[in-house]
């Protein structure tokens, strides 16, 4: 197939708001696709091709100066070539050779296709809301039952992969993906509540039963496997993170046990050895962005919430209180502490104790619900006593004064659920320490798209990939951002490394503020 189907559809899919329309789009195409196609195809929508990150960035990108083709020629499996050829480029003269691989394809490539390699070559194609929606386009097109290829791809972790099992295998074969010790599964994650009370009567009239209220660590989300002396780390992200883990892996290998899946938070604790470290503080010990590793990550601790996996035994549909009685019987002292009611005041109780120990809040989870692995369900809530919101940075503007020469005054974007542009809702420096500042300014220069001025600021646009988490005093409605909406009172709360893009809150939930 052309890959100007391809990006003719992403095009169709990015100009119409009906999901609807959107998923009969993707099926009509993977209908079409042959199945070596297919999964490179799902890849490049997604915006994760199945080369991973190819060492191509913006100023390569930008200073390609290529006529564009006139007529179509490119088939779908050629980009998948270049890419392939592109991503094993290194050493001494692969900047050039780099660019002569980019100038060839570019010019076998017309004005719409350049335009589309462009962003997936610099990231900006990786808008995971359209996941959802390609997701349904697989399952429509395969006429298969879409629960199946959902549940298929969060046990898989690679959508293309599924998509391709679906396409030659059919439902039978989307059933007998399982999970798969040391293949990392898409995390179950939790929606928000305002107070343990109203968690409890949420979660509970959901699953009709008592909750499991446990306290929520300011860590960083991991999912760990062993299979005997083998043991692999991955964060919420699905990035592996093992060797960054010493300590942990070490821990790991202790337990009473052979084969195990459990999910839990890495932790690093303040110089009294009884207070948590800042969210900041131990997400540095995972070295930089740059795939950097810190000289000292042996300091993180582990504490477990759940376990999926035992000694063969797969723990998935299992209630949440048989997975906590298999947690307690093999790391009980690992474990996070919580109990099970339906009592108002003892959740209250739970939380006075987290926040008490220097936690942010808790989690309140139905104590009959399955672990629904990349599900945000209704039966897990979190509680946190601080309104915040998950958002994206789209730009960032060079400081005057005190904050000269850093690049400071924040762009923030909220999710558009379907798919289209992350929506900005204002800005905000405030909570910006000189060491965040140094720290944003590396770090936004390494993604920045180009810049621009505006009237006495220079703004600095980058690609939507960095998640911060902001505290505010709530929302009021605003013309002056295409939303409607604006944040108040908006302050920097710390930088969410281990989330990705598509999991920042949406512009319906900011607007559910007003």
């Amino acid at each position: 197939m052309k890959f100007a189907d391809v990006v003719a559809t992403s095009d169709a899919v990015a100009s119409t708001r009906a999901r609807s329309q959107k998923i009969a789009a993707f099926a009509e195409l993977f209908r079409n696709l042959e199945l070596l196609e297919l999964g490179v195809a799902v890849g490049l929508l997604t915006g994760e091709p199945r080369q991973g990150r190819i060492g191509v960035g913006w100023a390569t990108v930008s200073k390609l100066d290529v006529p564009p083709s006139d007529e179509p020629t490119l088939e779908v499996l050629d980009v998948d070539s270049a890419l392939s050829a592109l991503a094993v480029i290194g050493g001494p003269g692969s900047q050039a050779r780099r660019a002569e691989t980019l100038t060839d394809l570019y010019g076998r490539a017309t004005k719409a296709e350049q335009w589309f390699l462009g962003r997936l070559l610099v990231g900006e194609l990786r808008q995971g809301a359209l996941a959802g929606v390609i997701t349904d386009g697989v399952a429509k097109a395969v006429d298969v039952p879409l629960a199946v290829v959902r549940r298929a791809a969060m046990l898989d972790g690679d959508l293309a992969r599924v998509a391709v099992i679906a396409r030659r295998d059919g439902q039978a074969g989307l059933e007998a993906v399982k999970l798969a010790l040391l293949r990392p599964i898409q995390p179950m994650l939790a929606q928000t509540a305002e107070n343990v009370s109203e968690a409890l009567q949420l979660v509970g009239g959901a699953a009709d039963g008592p909750a499991s209220v446990e306290w929520k660590l300011d860590g960083v989300r991991i999912q760990i496997h062993r299979v005997g002396d083998e043991v692999r780390i991955w964060t919420r992200n699905l990035n592996e993170v093992t060797e960054r883990l010493p300590g942990i892996v070490a821990l790991v290998r202790s337990l009473p046990v052979d084969r195990i899946v459990l999910d839990g938070e890495a932790i690093g604790w303040g110089d009294d050895g009884e207070q948590p470290d800042r969210f900041q503080s131990t997400m540095s010990q995972f070295g930089r962005r740059d795939g950097g590793v810190t000289e000292n990550p042996v300091g993180l601790e582990s504490r477990f919430f759940d376990c999926l996996h035992v000694d063969g035994d797969d723990l998935l549909d299992r209630p949440l209180t048989e997975r906590l009685d298999v947690l307690e019987r093999v790391a009980a002292a690992w474990r996070i502490p919580g109990r099970i009611t339906d009592d108002p005041e003892v959740a209250q109780a739970v939380l006075d104790e987290a926040l008490d120990a220097g936690h942010e809040g808790v989690m309140v989870k139905a104590a009959a619900s399955p672990y629904e692995a990349g599900r945000r369900g209704g039966v897990w809530r979190k509680v946190k006593p601080v309104t915040t919101l998950d958002l994206v940075v789209l730009a960032a503007e060079w400081g005057h004064g005190r904050r000269q020469g850093w690049l400071s005054n924040l762009w923030l974007g909220a999710r558009d659920p379907e798919g289209g542009p992350f929506v900005m809702v204002g800005k905000t420096f405030k909570g910006l320490t000189d060491e965040l500042l140094t720290w944003q300014t590396e770090q936004f220069q390494a993604i920045a798209l180009g810049a621009e001025q505006q009237g006495d600021d220079w703004v600095v646009h980058v690609r939507p990939e960095m998640v911060v988490e902001i505290a505010l005093d709530g929302a009021q409605s605003s013309t002056r951002y295409s939303g409607g909406v604006a944040l108040r009172f908006a302050r920097v709360k710390r930088y969410r490394s281990d989330k990705d893009p598509s999991e920042a809150d949406t512009i319906d939930t900011v607007r559910a503020l007003l």
